[in-house]
Order: structure tokens, then sequence, then C-alpha cells
């Protein structure tokens, strides 16, 4: 941090109203070392650089892909990285963003459509046919699983918190929630691919991030996600589902997951479904 500034440097204010974020967002990212302004003025005030408006647009960037503060922060510092290469992964990552939005975009349309065929209104949803499982969670959806599914776990809370969410959703909302889900497991497979460890700080931050995405469907605390988590390595499905994405990433969450919730002071041997 300088004292010596130039006259186009900006100050906080005028950073905030130009890449559309709060002056309290950009003291947040100052706060925890996201993003510190060069320089001040002599009465303290904070000024920014073209290089840090720079790096305020590459976290507005990644932030919009969906990674946690954290993970942003950890990407940008990496001394083996130049800015080159991260607007080319940030081009990939939006191209991909882009093509999931036209995916979900299309099944909008396909949902107005039949609306205005039929002039109907439920406030219970719309079923998906198999046709729209098919497109929306792959050609290995097997309709099987949701029986399955209620078999196993029809009599749990969860379960029924899971059916009172999910009973409106659309098409589209699914479509939505499948694309999140993608996002969470090319995270988790880049982050292996890193040599991240479980337990780490970002392997935590990233457990945690997983959790939340099942959260969509019902509250899931942390020993019920290792309780998930062990199917993800016994069931070969689970195991396949995982290790297309990455090779031996399900072993590898199973480990970040046990890992984030024993800092949490869950026991991984012990955890039970509540």
């Amino acid at each position: 941090m300088t004292e010596k500034h130039t006259p186009d440097d900006l100050t906080v204010g005028r950073v905030a109203d130009l890449v559309g974020v709060s002056v309290r967002t950009l003291h947040h990212w100052d706060g925890i070392g996201l993003v510190r302004p060069s320089g001040r003025t002599w009465s303290g005030y904070r000024l920014y650089d073209a290089q840090d408006i720079s790096r305020i647009h590459r976290v507005l960037v990644y932030r919009e892909l969906g990674l946690a503060l954290a993970e942003i922060g950890r990407i940008l510092d990496d001394p083996f990285v130049d800015p080159g290469v991260h607007l080319h992964r940030q081009r990939t990552l939006l191209r991909e963003r882009i093509h999931r939005l036209e995916k979900t975009a299309r099944a909008v349309d396909e949902m107005i459509e039949r609306t205005d065929m039929t002039h109907e209104k439920s406030t219970t949803g719309t079923s998906l046919t198999p046709e729209e499982q098919a497109r929306i969670f792959g050609t290995d959806w097997d309709p099987a699983y949701q029986d399955e599914a209620r078999e196993r776990w029809g009599g749990s809370d969860a379960w029924k918190q899971s059916a009172a969410r999910t009973g409106s959703w659309d098409a589209a909302q699914w479509q939505t929630i499948k694309d999140e889900t993608d996002e969470v497991e090319a995270a988790l497979a880049e982050a292996l691919s890193r040599g991240v460890e479980p337990g780490s700080e970002e392997a935590n931050v990233l457990a945690e991030r997983h959790r939340a995405s099942i959260g969509r469907h019902y509250d899931c605390t942390p020993s019920m996600q290792v309780v998930l988590a062990r199917m993800y390595t016994e069931d070969p499905r689970f195991a396949a589902h995982y290790d297309e994405r990455g090779e031996g990433l399900a072993v590898w969450l199973r480990r970040a997951i046990e890992e984030s919730a024993r800092s949490q002071g869950v026991d991984p041997e012990t955890a039970t479904w509540q």
C-alpha cells in the first residue's frame, strides 16, 4: 500500500458505481484480502488503479460462475498462472454457462408453449415426462432410481421435506438445479486434478458447497452428508457417476466430506442420518 497515487486513480465510491457493486462489498473484499486498493489518499481514503479494477472484474466473472470468494482469491493469487490464462479460463467457463442457460431458456420456452396450449394453471407443478427426465438428467437416467430412493428413504423427514420443496418444480427449475449441480461437480473434479487435499480449507469450502446443493432438496446436516458420501464409494452407480468426471473423484469427495464434517465436530466413523 502506498500513499502515492495518480490522477487516474479512483475512489471507492467511483469504483462501486463503475463496476456495479456496493461500497460495502469493496470494503469487505479489501478486508479479506481479495481486492486491496493499491493506494490511499493522505486522509486514508482508498484509491484504486487500473490493475485493481481489472482484478475486480475478474472477481465478478468468477463470482457469476458460482465460485466462493475464498476459491476466487486462491485462483487469482496463484503465482504460476498469468492474467492471460485467467481470461482464457474465464471465457471457457462463461461459454459453458451460456450453453447451460440456453438449454434452460429452451426448457422455459417449452413450458410457456405448453401453458399457452392448455390454458391451464397449476400450483402443484408439472411432472416430468420420461423424455424430459432423460434430457435434463442424461440418457443414463433410470426412472427406477426414484422408486428405489422412495423405498429406502420414503419414511424419513428428509424425503417429506424434499417432496414438499420439489413438488411444484417444473422442467425449467429442474434444469437449473441440474446445471448448478454440474457446476459443483466440475469444481470438485478441478480441485482433484490440482491435488487439493481433503481437509484443507479449499476442500472444506467445496464440501460445504456440495452440501448446499443437496440442501436445495432438503436440510442436509454434515452428519447426513457423511452418510450420503459412503454411498459414493460403496454403490458402483454413484462411484461411476463421480469417477466419470474425474478419476478417483468418488473416493476424494468422500474423504473431503468426512474431513469437513470432522472440522465441524462430527465423527465420520459414527455419523448417522440426523
